[in-house]
């Protein structure tokens, strides 16, 4: 199975006066660097998935969050209750920390966990908040056209886009919608990449977000296997255990995604990428040979 692609052969896409594309790939490949690299270059748009979520869908529960926590201080409490200060989220492209703060960990509230049943509750909303800003996509690129005069548009997907979406239903909705509108692209990632991020997170682990049903497997895992109640897990020990489970579980759906609704670009390609017109020869170069292969293309 494969959905066609918007650009049906090189010289389409490198053509293209308009060019759309979305990049797909785990966190640490490059997607908001590239993003980035392409805005500075003066005629591409950048939409960021995360922002979206964390300024639009996530914001108002965030700051919520934030004022909660404030609620706890006598002299917070007391400049909130009077109007004194305010609490803002200052969530930007390359900082995300807000979102994730806002997510957290499941384990002992005492190490700054959360309860599991309130961290699936917030897992839920950030699943419904990503799915919609996903869907927003399209939109953005005739805003970014109509009001502000782009002609190139990139979509930075976050890296828990393959939770959301099914890579082998042809019918999934978010999927067929983006397929529709931009060139997916999927940057793949080695097997010493996706070592170096485990190794990454061990060192200064952060919230992530799951798939429910593959994070209360997990979960029900972990504890089996030191005979731990859900308030005796270390946050950071689940976090890091579960990291190496989910880049595992993660791979083969972002293939999947490149395989059947878009093309594939390597990780130290893009690494390599400097100008927007390197930039396109290489998702040239990726389509051509996606067509190459027998991919369907309208």
């Amino acid at each position: 199975m494969r959905r066609p692609l918007i650009y049906p052969h090189r010289e389409a896409y490198v053509a293209a006066p308009r060019k759309a594309v979305a990049l797909i790939g785990m966190s640490g490949v490059g997607k908001t660097s590239i993003a980035q690299m392409l805005r500075g270059a003066g005629d591409w748009f950048h939409y960021s998935v995360d922002y979206r979520i964390g300024t639009r869908y996530m914001g108002e529960r965030i700051v919520d969050a934030f004022k909660r926590a404030a609620m706890q201080t006598p002299l917070l409490r007391e400049l909130l209750m009077s109007d004194s200060i305010y609490i803002a989220s200052n969530i930007t492209f390359e900082n995300l920390a807000p979102l994730s703060t806002y997510l957290g960990k499941p384990g002992d509230t005492a190490r700054g966990g959360l309860p599991f049943e309130e961290y699936v509750r917030r897992q839920r909303q950030h699943r419904e908040a990503e799915i919609s800003a996903l869907l927003d996509a399209p939109e953005f690129i005739e805003k970014a056209r109509e009001i502000y005069g782009y002609h190139h548009v990139i979509c930075d997907t976050g890296g828990s886009i393959c939770e959301v979406v099914d890579p082998m239903d042809p019918t999934d909705p978010v999927l067929v919608q983006l397929s529709e509108a931009m060139l997916l692209v999927r940057i793949r990632e080695t097997d010493a990449m996706a070592e170096e991020l485990v190794r990454r997170f061990i060192a200064a682990p952060k919230p992530m977000y799951y798939n429910e049903e593959f994070l209360r497997q997990i979960w029900r895992e972990y504890r089996g296997q030191g005979g731990l109640a859900e308030t005796e897990v270390d946050p950071d020990a689940f976090a890091r255990w579960g990291f190496r489970r989910i880049v595992e579980h993660r791979r083969p759906l972002y293939a999947a995604i490149g395989d059947n609704w878009g093309v594939t670009v390597d990780a130290a390609d893009i690494a390599r990428v400097r100008s927007a017109e390197a930039f396109d020869a290489l998702i040239g170069d990726a389509v051509a040979a996606a067509a190459e292969h027998g991919a369907v293309t309208s």
